[in-house]
C-alpha cells in the first residue's frame, strides 16, 4: 500500500497532491478504473480496432 511521510511544515493540500502523484505513477488509478467495469475480451478487441482506425 503506497504512503507518504507528511513533512513537519507541510500543508495538507501539498501532502495530498504528492500522494495523488505517487498513486498515479504507480498505476493504481488505471487499475481501479479498469476493474470498475468488466469488459469482455471481444469488446476490448472491438474497442482497440475502432481507436486504431481513426
Amino acid at each position: 500500500m503506497p504512503g507518504i511521510e507528511v513533512r513537519s511544515n507541510e500543508s495538507f493540500e501539498s501532502a495530498l497532491r504528492r500522494f495523488k502523484k505517487k498513486i498515479e505513477r504507480d498505476g493504481i488509478l488505471r487499475e481501479i478504473k479498469d476493474r470498475k467495469h468488466y469488459e469482455k475480451p471481444s469488446e476490448k478487441k472491438r474497442k482497440k480496432v475502432r481507436s486504431g482506425n481513426r
